[in-house]
């Protein structure tokens, strides 16, 4: 049995997506949830941390209309490595060599010092994949909403304003790949910059 997707962009033609494809992702989805199972985001909320990588995923199937199972696997998965006891291999093994690739391509190298993984960002930005850079313009669109909706509770307004100004240096950097999914980003980055902007205000009031 095949389930079918209808395109959204009358652009693309139809596609059909088989139980396998499906299979991938739920699997990618399990995978991820058992990884992140003890950890929370950083906001107040403290929700439960796979609802972001989740969100990326569902955005750039949704938002940016754009229809491939193994990018939304990985971004499922993108911050498992990063974050988690994960490593390349152990995905690669499960999922294939494109999407551990690809989350390679998206991964943070912690051992080096927070302020040079940020730089790095920005530098490795152009030169992403189409399938990565949709995942740091999820990942940038869902955090910048964070910062606004939920952010973390020891954050000064210094440090949120220059979080979602750094976003936007990133996101500068990276292919046209959703016009979509780009407008979704800075929808949220002008709203996240005037909330800001009006909190600081009262502050100084």
């Amino acid at each position: 049995m095949r389930a079918e997707t209808v395109q959204k962009n009358d652009n693309q033609p139809p596609k059909t997506f088989s139980a396998a494809d499906i299979g991938l992702i739920l699997k990618a989805a399990h995978f991820a949830a058992n990884k992140h199972k003890s950890q929370k985001r950083k906001g107040g909320e403290a929700s439960p941390y796979i609802n972001h990588p989740l969100e990326v995923a569902e955005l750039i199937w949704n938002t940016g209309e754009y229809y491939d199972p193994e990018v939304v696997c990985a971004a499922i998965l993108h911050d498992t490595v990063e974050d988690t006891e994960t490593t390349f291999t152990e995905i690669e093994e499960l999922f294939g060599l494109r999407i551990a690739s690809l989350v390679k391509e998206v991964t943070d190298d912690k051992s080096l010092p927070k302020a040079e993984r940020k730089a790095l960002q920005i530098e490795h930005a152009p030169h992403l994949s189409e399938g990565a850079s949709l995942i740091k313009l999820g990942d940038k669109a869902s955090n910048v909403k964070d910062i606004v909706n939920d952010p973390p509770p020891d954050w000064s307004e210094e440090r949120k304003h220059d979080y979602v100004e750094w976003t936007k240096l990133v996101v500068n950097e990276l292919a046209a790949v959703s016009p979509p999914l780009k407008e979704h980003y800075e929808r949220n980055y002008q709203s996240a910059k005037a909330t800001l902007a009006k909190q600081a205000k009262k502050i100084r009031d």
